[in-house]
């Protein structure tokens, strides 16, 4: 039997429920009840064949006093005249609670609407698009509300978010709920409270005016005849993007290097430092204005990824030389090929002649399905072979007891 019985009306009302839409009923004037529930009927056929069970069905729903039921006259052989269950209806937004048994959840929400319109109401529509993730912050939310007025209070705070000082709010609060308080910040704060160019969760302090924690730039001087301030050796340094850009280095060449160990085992070189590569992510280099006088060599993988980097590198370097990212060095090195995963198929605009047929070709897949060679496999002696070709090249400059 296909018949709706009270299971069945029941489950429809609860798919409103988790959908938030009887929470809604706190905010918005839907006039959603008295609700009308479909009712799957039995046909003429099952009414003549099967009455007995027909009448069991109809009186079954007569017994849930929740519903209320719209009848139909119908025509029995031998039975005549019937009045059968139509359709059914719940009356008020109080019977589907208690049908339901979610009264209580019903009673938080509403202590939280009630809390939110009285210290800020401009936060009442995210109540209403999320209600029930509203509910599992309920806890919370108290200290969440407290969050948004001290920032609106206190616009562009320029600290770090773990310096806001709140009563109750431990130091890592904000930093915990940093999805759910962008949205509330974006409804609570003015226009010019925020910095819309930055999104996501990793700029959420620079969204918000807080200090973030700055990214740091990895570099080797490999000549210690470069003048630059600190030790006369070649040490391995990080400082953080700001400092790394009023640096003075009387550098001529830089070598932005994606691997760690390449980075620190690359050759002493005259002139030149070397980068620890960011991936994708060249925006705290591109604040390093003397880098324009430099010659710039970027040395990734010969992988669609690799071109991929330097193509992005191009939008704030665009003198920037691909090395060791060359037709030649991938067939000599084709013991050690690998599997790119996932490359990229889009086209890349800043690339030179040469890198745009080896990278159509990895992309394509003309030279074997998804060949990629790390840097890490190319030899250290392929490597000096070209370096002496670059640079004045000397093995031990910066090893003064060799």
């Amino acid at each position: 039997m296909n018949w709706s019985g009270t299971s069945d009306l029941k489950a429809n009302l609860m798919r409103l429920w988790e959908r938030g839409d009887l929470l809604r009923e706190a905010l918005a004037e839907s006039h959603r009840f008295p609700l009308r529930l479909p009712l799957r009927t039995p046909d003429s056929t099952t009414l003549s064949n099967r009455f007995d069970k027909v009448r069991l069905w109809a009186a079954e729903l007569a017994e849930e006093p929740i519903l209320r039921l719209e009848l139909r006259e119908v025509q029995h052989r031998v039975q005549g005249a019937q009045r059968l269950p139509a359709c059914a209806w719940i009356d008020t937004l109080e019977d589907a609670l208690r049908w339901l048994d979610k009264q209580s959840e019903w009673n938080r929400f509403i202590g939280m609407v009630e809390t939110t319109r009285h210290s800020l109401p401009g936060l009442l529509p995210w109540l209403e698009k999320h209600p029930l993730e509203a509910l599992d912050l309920e806890s919370d939310w108290p200290r969440l509300l407290g969050v948004v007025s001290w920032l609106v209070n206190n616009p562009h705070p320029n600290i770090y978010l773990r310096q806001v000082d709140i009563p109750g709010l431990h130091t890592k609060f904000i930093e915990t709920h940093r999805g759910v308080l962008a949205e509330l910040l974006d409804l609570a704060l003015p226009a010019e409270a925020v910095d819309c160019t930055k999104s996501g969760s990793r700029q959420f302090a620079a969204r918000y005016g807080f200090l973030d924690k700055p990214v740091l730039i990895r570099f080797r001087v490999l000549d210690p005849a470069i003048a630059w301030g600190l030790s006369p050796l070649c040490p391995d340094i990080a400082l953080d993007a700001e400092s790394f850009s009023h640096l003075c280095i009387s550098a001529r060449r830089a070598f932005i290097i994606e691997n760690e160990i390449n980075f620190l085992a690359f050759p002493h070189l005259r002139d030149s430092i070397a980068i620890f590569g960011a991936g994708y992510g060249w925006e705290a280099l591109s604040r390093c204005h003397w880098l324009h006088g430099c010659a710039i060599h970027y040395w990734g993988d010969i992988d669609t990824h690799g071109f991929g980097i330097l193509d992005q590198l191009r939008v704030h370097f665009d003198h920037a030389d691909s090395f060791l990212m060359d037709r030649a060095t991938l067939n000599a090195h084709s013991l050690f090929w690998g599997v790119e995963d996932c490359p990229l198929r889009v086209d890349l605009l800043r690339l030179t002649q040469e890198e745009q047929t080896l990278y159509r070709c990895l992309r394509d897949n003309t030279i074997r399905e998804g060949v990629r060679l790390e840097q890490e496999y190319i030899r250290f002696g392929w490597l000096n072979e070209h370096l002496r070709g670059l640079v004045s090249y000397t093995k031990d400059l910066c090893n003064p007891s060799t």
